[in-house]
């Protein structure tokens, strides 16, 4: 039988696949249901809200998925959010989306709104919230409420937001219950739909088990209740339309704000086209590639300064344009290099002098205010006792710090592998990249699968025999396929995206978009911070 050659439209298939089922949230049936009482789902709400030939940078797509399937799963956390334009003002997007569990809020729904409420405060734009939502998934209270990441931590946000004088603007569009109630209502202005809108800390059930008291829910906590007699909510409207054009009409008045000032010209197209950057980047994860061809279909042709190009050759430095935008690069080179004293440096590889000079890049960066773009595919830093000699760690540990400490807005795209302390140093999540993406191709885990899977078989079997179970050559060859398999799964970037290590999965071909859509983000929020290392390892 022919085997079939894998190509990149097969990733693209995949992608594709998997966001057209995403978007069907809870499925047509749920879909249809909403439209019955008159209201529009969470995207219908968010399609008719933003500006016309705008789009909306969705983050969290794959949020949560492939997760909790025992409860039926939870398509993108049951939560729509992004960055979008309305009235000509951008702004971060929430919306509870109704017809996954009634909008019930999931332990990923809860690290989606924070980390939603994060790129708001990060940026200083400002947030609208369409309310939807059944509360917290009771059945998973204890992995959702009390802790400091936690549903709670979205109401200190509020607060935090508001003094910073950070505009929020909620809509109540469907169920608003319980501590949920307060998300609104700490938010600057908060309209409600009349009839299908409600907010109340507790619900007719739960008042008549409390206290005895016989009331419907449009009564205890409907529009006309919150509009005309306890004056919660500021204004009541028809439908959903007619709800988003007053937010609308509210974005036309906002004045406008200070911004950071970060460089930008008229846009150029790269030099290598978008189909031809497909063609180039290879599909096998250990196939070596010149990663300046890359950047070729990534950045405004002829733009590239390339720093120290001689020195550290397994990293690439540079100054360049993306959509007109002025930034820094720091790229992973996948090719072999070799060094002026003639030695053989493998690509995707971290070296001490690679470590050295993104450092004093990165630190060139802060002093002339241009955002960083950092591209990953990283295996890691060189090992052995030549590297460690030489002092691999003080010098990885100087590009760390000089990256953590970063003032200007970081940005990250994972294109290929993801690994160990070179996810790190190459800002990965933990160190506050503004928005971080990852390609299809992308891989992330703590090692490669095959030298992680073969590290695994030798601890489990070392553990069976030390049980006094000996194991045949062929059940050996089992494990380790389980073992890999396994491993592949958590090497997937839809793994990785599930669990909101990355913001999403892209088309190579919406690399450029995103990467300019956030740098227009980080310039409404002007730097304030000093740049400053602290004690840094020479």
């Amino acid at each position: 039988m022919e085997q079939t050659t894998l190509t990149f439209e097969n990733y693209l298939e995949e992608l594709r696949c998997k966001m057209t089922q995403v978007k069907l949230g809870g499925g047509p049936k749920r879909i249809a249901a909403e439209h019955e009482k008159g209201k529009l789902t969470a995207r219908e709400r968010i399609d008719y809200l933003i500006d016309e030939d705008s789009e909306f940078l969705e983050i969290g797509i794959f949020a949560a998925d492939g997760m909790y399937q025992e409860e039926g799963g939870c398509p993108s956390a049951g939560v729509v959010t992004g960055i979008g334009m309305v009235s000509g003002r951008m702004c971060v997007i929430v919306a509870n989306d109704a017809t996954v569990k009634a909008g019930a809020w999931f332990p990923m729904t809860a690290k989606k709104n924070l980390r939603a409420q994060e790129i708001a405060m990060e940026n200083r734009l400002p947030i609208i919230y369409l309310v939807d939502s059944a509360g917290v998934f009771l059945p998973m209270q204890n992995e959702i409420f009390p802790d400091k990441e936690h549903f709670g931590r979205q109401f200190r946000n509020n607060a935090k937001m508001s003094a910073m004088g950070i505009v929020q603007v909620a809509a109540i569009m469907g169920s608003c219950v319980a501590g949920g109630a307060y998300l609104p209502i700490m938010s600057d202005e908060a309209l409600i739909v009349d009839k299908t809108g409600s907010i109340f800390l507790a619900g007719s059930y739960l008042v008549r088990a409390a206290i005895g008291e016989n009331v419907d829910n449009e009564t205890l906590g409907g529009a006309t209740t919150h509009c005309e007699i306890s004056g919660v909510t500021d204004n009541k409207y028809a439908n959903d339309q007619e709800c988003l054009d007053a937010i609308r009409r509210i974005f036309e008045t906002l004045g406008d704000q200070p911004k950071a000032g970060f460089d930008r010209i008229g846009t150029k197209q790269p030099s290598l086209s978008q189909e031809k950057l497909l063609e180039i980047f290879p599909i096998d994860r250990a196939k070596p590639y010149d990663m300046h061809q890359v950047l070729e279909g990534l950045i405004d042709e002829g733009s590239l300064e390339e720093y120290k190009k001689d020195y550290g050759k397994t990293l690439i430095c540079g100054t360049a344009r993306i959509d007109g935008w002025a930034v820094g690069i720091v790229a992973n080179q996948r090719k072999i290099v070799k060094t002026a004293k003639g030695e053989m440096q493998m690509g995707g590889v971290i070296y001490s002098d690679s470590a050295d000079k993104a450092a004093r890049f990165i630190m060139n960066c802060n002093q002339r205010k241009i955002p960083l773009v950092f591209l990953q595919d990283v295996s890691g830093f060189m090992v052995g006792s030549k590297a460690e000699h030489g002092g691999i760690i003080k010098d990885g540990a100087k590009m760390v710090n000089a990256m953590a400490n970063s003032v200007v807005p970081k940005f990250t795209l994972v294109v290929g592998n993801s690994y160990g302390a070179g996810n790190y140093a190459m800002c990965g999540k933990a160190y506050d990249p503004r928005l971080i993406f990852s390609w299809p191709t992308a891989q992330m885990a703590v090692m490669s699968g095959a030298s992680a899977a073969k590290t695994l078989l030798q601890i489990k079997v070392a553990s069976l025999k030390k049980s006094g179970k000996e194991i045949s050559p062929e059940e050996e060859n089992h494990l380790l396929d389980e073992i890999v398999a396994k491993y592949n799964e958590e090497l997937s970037p839809y793994y990785a995206a599930a669990r909101l290590w990355v913001d999403g999965v892209i088309d190579p071909r919406e690399t450029r978009k995103v990467i300019s859509a956030g740098i227009a983000a980080a310039n409404h929020a002007p730097i304030t911070e000093r740049f400053n290392v602290g004690v840094i390892q020479t």
